[in-house]
């Protein structure tokens, strides 16, 4: 698979070489970064292989994609400039012109955060795991160890739907099902992510939204400790937010996890930002996913897209995401 991505990147790179206008190179960019370009085609590929190698060829899979983008850059930076050339020569001849600009579109920046989450786990060595938006009571909170009347249900505050038997079905809260589903799905050793989008009636103010995104993660596998975790957690941390950046855990409480914690972020400048939550998978939940907590343990963890958006991004409203002001949308 590595001989393949290598033959990927330099037909990418000569097909970027042999275009002429930026109106083919953007044409490009879909067929070459695109949901269905074959990059993105050979990740869902990394859940057939061994763990190991799952981590070098996601890691190789990441570092690809990037010398295509940085290709695509450099080309786009050489064509616009050769335009500009031709266009302001074509403006001497006639200064009454009026000249035209032409909006391009691009990923909102909910996405771009989503998208480089996705590759940084990708390249740790994680798959991509996705599950239903409408989910069944008993995936979204009896096999999370959440059985009815538990105080932790009445938290999330959730959105019924009108099918099957009162109260049996919802759109999900957390995208923690997809952990259960996995796990009845495959046998372990276990290591993904679920990105998705979740709901919740929250009202919408500077910080919540009755509609957001979330990413999980997962690990089953044999002789994992809290260690593990911590050490996951750090290695998440310097990768996507780059030097200067460190993790902490905190003892907290969560019906799916034992022990749990939540995790802070320290910034360049010291202070601390809580981030999300995680701990050792429940031997409860384990057991609802089919799994022998005797012989298998594992750990979860989750947090925000949009919050982390917000963080790289500089925005300190979280319904500026989705005004659809295209004046605040053009920034990123």
């Amino acid at each position: 698979m590595l001989d393949d991505l290598k033959k990927l990147e330099s037909e990418a790179v000569e097909h970027i070489d042999s275009t002429t206008t930026t109106t083919e190179l953007n044409a490009l960019s879909a067929s070459l970064l695109g949901k269905s370009a074959p990059i993105n085609a050979a990740k869902k590929q990394l859940g057939s292989l061994e763990p190991e190698q799952r981590k070098d060829v996601g890691r190789a899979l990441n570092e690809t994609r990037n010398r295509i983008v940085t290709a695509m850059e450099d080309k786009r930076a050489l064509l616009a400039a050769a335009e500009r050339r031709v266009q302001l020569e074509a403006e001497q001849l006639d200064l009454t012109e009026v000249p035209t600009t032409t909006s391009i579109g691009h990923a909102h920046i909910v996405t771009q955060a989503w998208e480089a989450l996705e590759d940084t786990f990708i390249g740790m060595g994680y798959r991509v795991a996705e599950g239903p938006e409408v989910e069944t009571d008993w995936h979204n909170f009896d096999a999370l160890n959440i059985p009815p009347g538990h105080p932790a249900r009445d938290g999330f505050d959730s959105m019924y739907v009108d099918y099957g038997k009162t109260g049996s079905t919802l759109l999900r809260t957390h995208t923690s099902p997809v952990q259960i589903r996995t796990m009845l799905d495959q046998d372990p050793p276990i290591y993904i992510v679920a990105p998705g989008r979740v709901y919740r009636r929250d009202t919408a103010d500077a910080t919540h939204m009755p509609v957001f995104h979330q990413i999980e993660g997962l690990v089953i596998d044999k002789g994992i400790s809290l260690a593990d975790l911590a050490g996951t957690i750090e290695a998440f941390t310097l990768n996507y937010f780059g030097p200067g950046f460190t993790s902490r855990l905190r003892p907290n409480y969560f019906p799916f996890t034992e022990p749990s914690a939540e995790f802070d972020i320290q910034r360049p400048d010291g202070s601390w930002l809580e981030l999300g939550g995680c701990g050792m998978v429940h031997p409860n939940v384990l057991r609802a996913g089919g799994i022998d907590p005797e012989e298998w343990t594992g750990f979860a963890f989750g947090f925000g897209i949009d919050r982390l958006a917000l963080m790289k991004f500089g925005v300190d409203d979280l319904r500026e995401l989705y005004n659809n002001d295209m004046r605040f949308l053009r920034q990123f």
